[in-house]
């Protein structure tokens, strides 16, 4: 008995100090992610809701989103707006149309929207989106994927396939397939949809 309390005490003494503020650990989480951070990665570095509250208080931390925050004194990243969408999506999202031929240097026009694209599974879930924010549900594999800083995004050929599938203006498709296709993003044998849906606009050479 005297052995098993020994134990316990040793068990609980531990879980205490695996509960302990890590501010390393979270800095480190944050330093991948552009200077943010979710609730849950929080809380596994040992800071609670009420502690968070106490930085937001003493101006070492802010509220970005609800469950999202931000260290205030870390360097803005390039794309750290998009950060905070993608930790939303709980890391499940991949920007994709128009935010994704953004982020390949396809489009020299700003997109006004974010368009991220959810699992397929994830449809039938009704989510507070953030404003401004464009969902699309799919499944995006691996090797369709390119990443931009903590962010991912789909991969250029996808891209296009993406925009000419919602009807992207054609003009705007054409120039980002040309593009595509002189920086070796793309190879034409991948744009067979974006021809198709290009051929009654002049094509994809025009």
């Amino acid at each position: 008995m005297f052995t098993q309390n020994i134990t316990r005490s040793y068990d609980m003494c531990m879980a205490e100090i695996s509960r302990r503020p890590d501010w390393d650990r979270l800095f480190a989480t944050a330093a991948g992610q552009d200077g943010y951070f979710t609730t849950g990665q929080a809380a596994e570095a040992g800071f609670s809701t009420q502690l968070l509250y106490k930085h937001i208080r003493a101006g070492r931390v802010r509220r970005a989103q609800r469950g999202i925050y931000r260290l205030v004194h870390f360097v803005a990243g390039e794309h750290e707006e998009l950060v905070a969408v993608w930790l939303w999506s709980a890391q499940a999202g991949v920007f994709s149309h128009h935010t994704a031929l953004s982020l390949h240097g396809l489009s020299d026009v700003l997109p006004s929207q974010t368009h991220l694209t959810l699992p397929a599974a994830s449809r039938q879930r009704r989510l507070r989106v953030p404003a401004d924010v464009v969902l699309h549900h799919a499944d995006v594999p691996p090797d369709e994927r390119s990443w931009f800083g903590p962010v991912p995004a789909t991969s250029a050929g996808r891209t296009l396939r993406d925009c000419a599938a919602v009807r992207m203006a054609p003009d705007l498709l054409r120039d980002a397939a040309q593009q595509a296709l002189r920086r070796g993003l793309v190879i034409r044998n991948e744009l067979g949809d974006v021809a198709a849906f290009l051929e009654p606009f002049g094509g994809l050479a025009s």
